[in-house]
């Protein structure tokens, strides 16, 4: 429990956090604000050094910190949930500066992070009678599997941090947080704040470089890594898990599909659509990707989620009223650049923007694509950028297929009047995560997983909380 008179955090310097103390390294490196592409505070880059300390003070903390009850766990959660709160508006304007989401996405972030921190470590994992006879009982127990590795990216950095932190230290795990080398500083922030709540070796943090990543999947005294990334890097993390036979949650790309039935009310709908498909300029995995309008209705549609969308402000993500930040960090740039070009190459029509606008920042223009071929890039590739196409449908066997040919499948949705048919269609499609005339609904208490190449495992849930643990069946004989 936080002291009353705990020094205040200071915003502008950043350490690891290794063992319960504030630790940095003989080299540093900084990151960039996407906005302006100015030069950021300096963090650390740690080596395998800081890598083998922190594990070694992670495990020496497990011994102590697994015997602990769920109990104990959750006030120490709960407890570094309002400190988070205490500074949310520190976190969101350093989230602004190091991410580039406008600030009310960013204090949005905060909020949910909180409340996934109370709410995951609130959820109950009791022991499960499996069997119970005249002579004997069979219990299934959770028991947690050691130190986690968590790997957080760069569009949700804080909120995905802390449902990692939530989940393995409410289950008995010690953790090890690595965020993105793009975004260090709230993570950083995190692991300072954690000093107060948790017994050093608990809960550390780690910045580095590209490097940092391996050294963890491939170090033997983890026993788990939590993975949130691309598909790609997925593979290797899972590649290089394996030599360790570590336990792995990956949750990665997606395509998602939206389908669009002829009976909606469209102007009611286009504000709901317009912002499942572009919040955070489109920078989250499970974002609408794939817009399939049926033919009655699509120029209408089309029409006015144009005009909707190209209302909506972009700019510097403290400006007033801006909707549109940056894209993150300048590899994504050049790979949203890439498709565009594309588009463009293609003979693909825009019915808003296709051009990229020099800027100060990383800003992509959004941009939305009339019906282009199902080959085409825009449509078989995820953009992670505010580029969203449009198809037409007019079969509903042919756009369920359509929307199920992928190698994604993290989320889909079906938006229509007719409940019966919208949850009929819904039941067809292959995703993780379905929702009926919503997008990217998501609960600290529902499980979020992909399938095909979207993910193995789940965070989230009780679900998501026995990934953090071993089953272990226990045989009570009564005679």
């Amino acid at each position: 429990m936080a002291s009353v008179d705990s020094p205040k955090m200071d915003f502008t310097k950043f350490h690891n956090t290794i063992d319960g103390k504030l630790t940095t390294t003989p080299t540093t490196r900084h990151g960039i604000n996407p906005a302006n592409k100015e030069a950021l505070a300096e963090v650390p880059v740690s080596t395998q050094a800081e890598v083998d300390s922190a594990v070694a003070a992670a495990r020496v903390a497990f011994k102590k910190w697994s015997k602990t009850t769920f109990d104990e766990r959750s006030k120490a959660l709960h407890a570094f949930a309002d400190g988070l709160n205490n500074y949310k508006e520190e976190f969101a304007h350093l989230l602004v500066t190091e991410q580039g989401k406008p600030l009310f996405q960013a204090k949005g972030e905060i909020d949910m992070a909180v409340n996934f921190l109370k709410e995951l470590s609130s959820l109950e994992l009791p022991e499960e009678v499996l069997e119970d006879t005249e002579e004997r009982k069979i219990l299934g127990r959770y028991l947690p599997l050691g130190v986690v590795g968590g790997i957080v990216p760069w569009n949700y950095p804080v909120l995905l941090a802390c449902g990692k932190i939530a989940s393995s230290i409410y289950t008995g795990n010690t953790v090890i947080i690595k965020p993105s080398p793009f975004t260090p500083y709230c993570s950083l922030k995190l692991g300072e704040l954690g000093l107060q709540y948790f017994p050093p070796g608990v809960f550390q943090v780690l910045s580095g470089g590209d490097d940092l990543g391996p050294m963890m999947t491939i170090h033997p005294g983890l026993d788990k890594i939590s993975f949130t990334g691309s598909s790609e890097t997925g593979k290797k993390v899972m590649e290089s898990c394996s030599k360790t036979l570590k336990r792995v949650t990956l949750e990665l790309g997606g395509n998602d599909a939206a389908i669009v039935c002829e009976d909606v009310d469209i102007e009611a709908i286009i504000p709901k659509v317009a912002l499942v498909s572009f919040f955070c300029s489109s920078q989250i995995c499970m974002m609408i990707k794939r817009l399939y309008v049926h033919e009655k209705i699509y120029d209408q549609f089309r029409d006015a989620l144009v005009k909707h969308t190209e209302a909506l402000k972009s700019g510097e993500g403290h400006t007033p009223d801006v909707f549109f930040g940056p894209i993150q960090n300048n590899m994504q740039y050049e790979k949203v650049k890439s498709l565009m070009e594309a588009i463009n190459k293609e003979g693909v029509k825009p019915a808003l923007g296709g051009k990229v606008e020099e800027s100060k920042g990383y800003f992509i223009t959004p941009t939305i694509i009339d019906n282009p071929p199902e080959t085409s890039r825009i449509v078989t590739e995820e953009p992670f950028g505010p580029v969203l196409p449009l198809l037409k449908w007019s079969d509903e066997d042919d756009v369920i297929a359509r929307a199920n040919d992928t190698k994604m499948g993290l989320g889909a949705s079906v938006w229509s009047k007719d409940l019966v048919r919208a949850e009929r269609m819904a039941r067809q499609l292959e995703a993780g995560g379905i929702w009926i005339n919503s997008h990217f609904d998501v609960s600290p208490r529902v499980p979020v997983g992909g399938h095909k190449w979207s993910g193995i495992g789940s965070e989230f849930g009780v679900n998501g909380l026995k990934g953090y643990c071993n089953l272990q069946s226990l045989w009570l004989w009564k005679k």
